[in-house]
């Protein structure tokens, strides 16, 4: 029994303390993961090893590949968070996840087969735009500033089409071997998907709790506050990697 009571009163203090410092501890985690993205995104040493020297279908390892960058692509999964923050229904969120899947997929597979090349760091600061923009459609701004609601279905298609060719941009980087070229790519592009749904279910899983705190309407516009802030400061690192590098 008393064991029992010092485990809920130890539960009341560290959810006091997540609700005293929430606004503090999302703005670290996201600062965190940019600071550490601005070196670590894009593809590891040994995963730039393996494509470059793959040859022939290497399926299974191309899918992983593909998870391994959706699951780890800090830009994507932000905007991906601002997506899914307002929607309560799975067939919304379907929809949404869908249309943005098609896009990306649709310029990833265009943009490495066809061998069509786009400069990385503005496709990069446009993917910044994108988490800017769902940041500021969820706070209302469109609708108070333009007197419109714009069509939010539209933008996640067309931005899912700069963020496919953010992911062509990475594979561009490296000689890849034409010997099972389209298959590989089209392993990686599912891995992509896959990575795709675990990180939305670890992200509907966290909101699910959060949206039954009680305390989701009040800090869900300081939360877009700060999914805003993180956009634009992935846009200001790549855009000024454009004009100095």
């Amino acid at each position: 029994m008393t064991r029992g009571v010092e485990m809920a009163f130890a539960q009341q203090r560290i959810t006091a303390f997540l609700r005293a410092h929430w606004l503090s501890l999302v703005t670290f985690f996201l600062l965190a993961l940019m600071a550490t993205g601005v070196f670590a995104h894009g593809v590891a040493e040994d995963d730039k090893l393996f494509i470059e020297q793959a040859s022939g279908m290497q399926l299974i390892p191309f899918m992983y590949l593909g998870a391994k960058h959706m699951v780890t692509g800090y830009d994507h999964l932000l905007f991906l968070f601002g997506v899914v923050f307002f929607l309560y229904r799975m067939r919304e969120v379907g929809i949404y996840v869908t249309l943005f899947a098609v896009g990306h997929s649709a310029t990833l597979l265009y943009g490495v087969l066809s061998g069509t090349h786009v400069n990385p760091y503005i496709v990069d600061a446009i993917i910044g735009l994108s988490v800017v923009y769902k940041a500021l459609d969820n706070m209302g701004a469109f609708k108070r500033v333009l007197g419109f609601q714009p069509n939010t279905k539209a933008a996640v298609l067309i931005f899912g089409f700069f963020h496919g060719f953010g992911l062509a941009t990475k594979l561009q980087e490296f000689t890849l071997s034409q010997e099972g070229l389209v298959p590989n790519i089209l392993a990686f592009n599912v891995g992509v998907e896959l990575g795709q749904l675990l990180a939305l279910a670890a992200i509907l899983i966290a909101m699910g709790f959060w949206r039954r705190s009680g305390a989701f309407w009040r800090q869900a516009y300081a939360t877009n506050a700060v999914l805003m802030a993180a956009g634009f400061i992935l846009m200001g690192h790549q855009l000024t990697s454009y004009f100095t590098l």
